[in-house]
């Protein structure tokens, strides 16, 4: 479970959530797909049926005269199957914790 940082709580990945049985996740930018699989059928004991990624820039910082950039992340949507979902508890937990 060390691949998944936090789950990804907006507006569009809610309704992806609610419609379609998508789950959205940052994950380690090191990390591959069938990781991330093998990890959440795992741990949450799920089927996985399509997984989409994209990785996303880091955001820009400035520390006085200096400019300097954030480390890029990978975004995860990972379908399953119908039927199955992952409990809320995952959500609550690091739905805090976004600096994105």
């Amino acid at each position: 479970m060390d691949g998944i940082k936090y789950a990804v709580l907006t507006e569009k990945s809610v309704q992806l959530l609610v419609g379609k049985n998508q789950h959205t996740s940052n994950v380690e930018s090191g990390s591959t797909r069938t990781e991330i699989k093998h990890w959440v059928e795992l741990f949450f004991g799920v089927k996985v049926v399509a997984m989409t990624s994209h990785r996303l820039p880091g955001k820009g910082r400035r520390m006085g005269p200096m400019m300097g950039q954030t480390m890029h992340y990978r975004r995860m949507i990972i379908t399953l199957q119908p039927g199955y979902s992952i409990p809320p508890l995952f959500y609550k937990e690091k739905s805090f914790n976004q600096n994105t």
